[in-house]
């Protein structure tokens, strides 16, 4: 639900009301139809104006029930991972079908629109989308330098953290970072900082040598990896050459929270900002968090010359280029389209059933699903896999869910660049307690950078908790119950509180707003109970292979986790498996990886 709100009123204290929007052109763009409380109504994804950044929108194709097309590869799910998929084997000359169940692409990271004002609905923190082609380590950017396409960014270097001790800056700077370090934790926490930073450099100089687009999962990663073994030899050595690194290598397959024992961080405010770090990033605490993934985002942070990302347009910008790289290399995303079953005949995937008796698509190659751990044996016939299988999928741990708030707002009078884009709001600044329920609230206002997500003189915030909300509060509510109504503006009074630390008379200058619930997130973003994703421990995230033959998967369930650069890399990692060695290596070519 849209409601607006009067100057100076919260939300307990406005009559709300459903806001209906107008009927479009057929030439307008795609329209998502999404339902917001108790009305259906359609929300253009991307208005007129930004038609001419926004010009690629994959059209869901009607199918009858007695339609039977082909194709060589069959991907399920179009979010960051099966469209990263899609796009290495597009460029290779494989005949690509995506099969998307929502009217929108981008899964968790698809964008949408309001009254003209336009939102993401997941990610907000990249890094590596303005590397030169051939050096970002981001496997979203490896996707789109195979296909040829590059998203214009905004460019800044870091955010703000509000804490019960105090406010400071997280910044991209080493020394500033350190400084801030030592204002808080005094000099002992910066010593312990610049000893973890020595350990943890040879990790991430030795996880930047070898890019995700680089793995496959089957016993040809020996030759797809060849090409890079003398950069692999140097990393070797420079680990070798040094007691921090031969440390660090004994933690190469371990946690992150395993490098911090090792590194004897003790420094309570210190841990609190690593967990926090690394809780932002994975949605776990370190002792759930592979050490080579914190060691990674690390580097790329404190890398000389290093900035954070915002694509202009938002994340619609990059589902966009993803999808036009994919169509214009021969391939096909088709919106509207969810699979009822996976296809299986004589002990192999061969397709995909569409729901709705909508047709039948055949796979001469393999079917890849990018559906979570808990969903893809949903789809599979019984049988299909072995039970202890199917019973380990349905048990994997989870992360929380979400409440979300997006809203519209007056920004008369703001200076949005000197405000910024990025907030964490900390409720309880203690290292035990950063997990904790609606503890962490991100704040992104993507206006600050990029004027033209709102018309002129407003702007767009997008507040959530991350990963905290349990799932389990809202599992017996009915959606449009005067109960969940009344949770919805429970829960999202802290929401408010955080931005109110940003800007503190939002409530006056807000003009409309929508609150997400977790049921929101299980439904539109076909989350398992409106999870960030799974809670593995580091050795615990599987590989593209499936007990099925003829099935692989991708996505923030299998390695290397959760996250858009971990996920865009999975899907590479699915792709490259079915690739020749020398098909694989010209798509390393292709991204620069020479």
């Amino acid at each position: 639900m849209l409601t607006s709100a009067p100057a100076r009123r919260k939300p307990s204290q406005v009559a709300c009301f459903a806001f209906q929007m107008k009927s479009v052109a057929p030439d307008a763009p795609r329209l998502c139809q999404c339902r917001s409380l108790r009305r259906r109504h359609n929300c253009s994804l991307l208005s007129a104006r930004h038609a001419a950044t926004h010009v690629t929108r994959a059209v869901s194709t009607p199918v009858s029930s007695t339609e039977v097309t082909d194709t060589d590869v069959v991907v399920i799910g179009a979010g960051v991972s099966g469209l990263c998929c899609a796009a290495a084997l597009a460029t290779q000359g494989i005949a690509v079908t995506v099969v998307e169940a929502h009217t929108v692409a981008g899964g968790a990271a698809h964008g949408f629109s309001r009254r003209d004002h336009h939102f993401d609905s997941g990610p907000s923190f990249y890094f590596g989308l303005q590397d030169p082609p051939g050096t970002s380590l981001n496997g979203l950017t490896q996707a789109l330098d195979a296909l040829g396409e590059h998203v214009p960014c905004a460019s800044y270097t870091g955010w703000r953290v509000y804490t019960p001790q105090g406010t400071f800056d997280c910044t991209v700077s080493p020394r500033e970072y350190e400084d801030t370090i030592r204002r808080f934790a005094g000099d002992e926490g910066a010593r312990q900082w610049r000893t973890l930073k020595q350990r943890i450099t040879p990790l991430s100089d030795f996880a930047g040598v070898l890019p995700f687009a680089a793995f496959r999962g089957d016993a040809a990663v020996a030759l797809s990896l060849s090409r890079f073994f003398p950069a692999m030899a140097r990393g070797f050595a420079a680990i070798a050459s040094s007691p921090e690194g031969l440390g660090s290598l004994a933690t190469l397959g371990g946690s992150f929270g395993d490098v911090l024992r090792a590194a004897g961080i003790t420094n309570e405010w210190l841990l609190a900002l690593l967990q926090l770090e690394t809780f932002v990033i994975s949605g776990c605490m370190a002792d759930n968090t592979p050490a080579p993934e914190m060691a990674f985002v690390l580097s790329q942070r404190f890398r000389e010359g290093a900035v954070l990302d915002h694509p202009i347009g938002g994340s619609q910008a990059w589902i966009d280029a993803l999808t036009r790289g994919i169509t214009r290399h021969g391939g096909r995303v088709r919106l509207g389209t969810p699979v009822e079953s996976v296809l299986v005949s004589d002990g192999r995937a061969t397709g995909v059933k569409l729901a709705g008796n909508k047709g039948i698509i055949n796979a001469r190659q393999s079917v890849v699903s990018s559906l979570s751990a808990w969903d893809l044996p949903k789809v599979l016939p019984p049988g299909a896999w072995p039970v202890s299988e199917v019973e380990k999928a349905q048990s994997t741990p989870e992360c929380g869910s979400f409440v979300h708030l997006h809203l519209g707002f007056d920004a008369t009078g703001l200076d949005l660049a000197k405000i910024g884009i990025h907030h964490l709001v900390v409720n309880d600044f203690r290292a035990s307690a950063i997990t904790a329920d609606r503890n962490v609230i991100n704040i992104s206002i993507p206006t600050a950078l990029d004027s033209t997500l709102a018309p002129p003189g407003q702007a767009v915030a997008h507040v959530y908790g991350a990963a905290n909300e349990p799932f389990d509060d809202w599992a017996r509510l009915k959606r449009g119950s005067p109960e969940y109504e009344a949770l919805k503006e429970e829960r999202s009074q802290v929401l408010w509180a955080a931005l109110e630390r940003v800007i503190p008379d939002i409530w006056r200058r807000a003009t409309f707003h929508m609150v997400g619930s977790p049921l929101t997130q299980a439904r539109y973003l076909r989350r398992h109970r409106g999870s960030y994703g799974p809670a593995l421990p580091p050795n615990g995230w599987p590989g593209p292979q499936t007990p099925l033959p003829g099935l692989l998967r991708c996505g923030d369930s299998t390695f290397p986790g959760i996250g858009v650069p971990a996920a865009a890399g999975s899907g590479l990692i699915a792709a490259n498996t079915l690739l020749s060695v020398p098909q694989h290596w010209r798509l390393l070519d292709a991204m620069g990886r020479r």
